[in-house]
């Protein structure tokens, strides 16, 4: 009985530990991203920061520790968090992007960007074939939510932002 008992105990503390909702968005690496893409199409979430950017820091622990952000964000996004200074090569459908001596930041943070590098700069791919769109500045999650149900949902393949922002209501 008593081995019974401790082993329900367990049973129930992982059960119930693997039901936590995540307290932060499942940031994948790009090369993960681009193998999700191949399986299933989502439009992607792009964080481009620094590490040095205080903004950036608070957009992490306000916006993106947001349970409606990152519930949405699991759902409907792919979502990387890309260090805008890394040196390292980064693939992006096969294209490589290197460090840029010249502007002291990676040709992948400058090319999601359209070559006006601000942090933290939130870029959205809406699907294959499309340019990024990045939105430079922090975004509260009351702020963040228009944008991500306007791709999330697919509606920029119907309307313009300003045509959705008229109908949209927040819930956030």
């Amino acid at each position: 009985m008593h081995r019974l008992m401790i082993f329900l105990f367990c049973f129930l503390t992982v059960v119930c530990s693997s039901m936590k909702p995540s307290t932060s968005v499942e940031w994948l690496k790009l090369d993960d991203v681009n193998a999700k893409l191949t399986q299933q199409a989502k439009p992607v979430l792009i964080d481009l920061y620094t590490d040095w950017c205080h903004w950036c820091k608070v957009m992490d622990k306000k916006t993106y520790t947001n349970q409606k952000v990152i519930n949405y964000i699991s759902e409907h996004f792919y979502a990387s968090k890309i260090n805008a200074e890394t040196k390292e090569t980064l693939t992006w459908r096969n294209k490589a992007y290197t460090y840029n001596d010249s502007y002291h930041i990676n040709n992948f943070a400058l090319y999601i960007s359209n070559g006006q590098a601000s942090f933290p700069t939130t870029v959205i791919i809406p699907a294959e074939n499309t340019e990024p769109i990045p939105v430079p500045g922090l975004l509260e999650p009351k702020e963040l939510e228009p944008i991500l149900k306007y791709f999330g949902e697919g509606s920029y393949k119907t309307m313009s932002y300003p045509q959705f922002q008229k109908t949209f209501h927040s819930s956030w």
